[in-house]
């Protein structure tokens, strides 16, 4: 997980089919904010590697700052 430009950029191993992938997304982003996985909606790209999501219940601000702590952890 990381920034590119404006872009968070994750890697999950869950396999495109039948949506795992987007489960597969909400679920790490939901672990990695410290929110309940039904709070994340993939909103656009459901077929697509590139998604938009939202996240329910956290400002843009709110999100940026605890992505922020985490990858500076894991760096």
């Amino acid at each position: 997980m990381g920034w590119q430009d404006a872009t968070l950029r994750l890697r999950v191993t869950a396999a495109p089919v039948a949506g795992a992938a987007n489960t597969a997304v909400a679920r790490l982003l939901a672990r990695a904010l410290g929110v309940a996985p039904s709070s994340i909606s993939v909103v656009h790209g459901l077929q697509g590697r590139t998604k938009i999501v939202e996240i329910a219940g956290l400002s843009a601000p709110e999100i940026q700052r605890r992505l922020a702590l985490i990858l500076a952890r894991a760096s």
